[in-house]
């Protein structure tokens, strides 16, 4: 009998004992998101700030929803990363599933935003209220990623809570394994949105060129 997980309840345990999953921290593994990053335009700086200045404006006044996150902080980034143009598109809420059949287990669930061109995929994004710890929606995001319809590609995640940020890279082949950057916050000293927003244009520039 097959047994149903919805993706939203997986642990890391049984994606790596199901499906053999493996977190590597070799530095060469995961470059892309610290090498070849395109330069962003002082405009695109002006509106990366002023996201910053919506989202602290809204944790006055908790609790701070998803879907408000999603409006707020991830919609705006994708925008700027031209994932709404040709040939990207995006799906939102899409369905997803994977299975072990030796193991009699099927995970199920909806993605919070998937960016797709020609069916290849991109990224994965899961966004949580503003109190979350990344932490939480790591398994749930690895098992999307593993459901990827061209398993010979790379794919590339980014989980996010409004103000933190982390991608993730996992490879299919020979095994599944996956490694992360590292954790990039708004709030931080420097200019960590800036980076995001170089990231997920080189992730774009990866696709496109593909």
């Amino acid at each position: 009998m097959v047994q149903t997980i919805q993706a939203k309840n997986v642990t890391l345990l049984d994606l790596e004992t199901r499906f053999g999953l493996q977190f590597t921290k070799q530095e060469q593994f995961f470059r892309e998101w610290q090498d070849n990053l395109p330069d962003i335009s002082d405009t695109e700086k002006q509106r990366l700030d002023r996201i910053e200045t919506n989202f602290s404006n809204l944790l006055k006044y908790p609790p701070t929803l998803e879907n408000t996150v999603k409006m707020v902080v991830l919609g705006q980034l994708l925008d700027l990363a031209d994932f709404y143009q040709f040939p990207l598109h995006i799906k939102s809420e899409a369905s997803t599933q994977i299975s072990a059949e030796d193991n009699g287990i099927l995970i199920r669930g909806d993605i919070d935003v998937l960016v797709l061109l020609e069916r290849l995929w991109l990224v994965v994004i899961e966004s949580k209220k503003a109190d979350f710890s990344l932490d939480i929606a790591r398994p749930q995001i690895l098992a999307y990623m593993l459901s990827n319809p061209h398993p010979e590609r790379p794919s590339f995640g980014l989980i996010a809570n409004g103000s933190s940020f982390r991608f993730l890279k996992l490879v299919q082949n020979p095994l599944p394994q996956y490694a992360m950057s590292r954790i990039f916050d708004m709030f931080n000293p420097g200019d960590d949105l800036y980076d995001v927003l170089r990231i997920l244009k080189r992730l774009k520039m990866l696709a496109i060129d593909d």
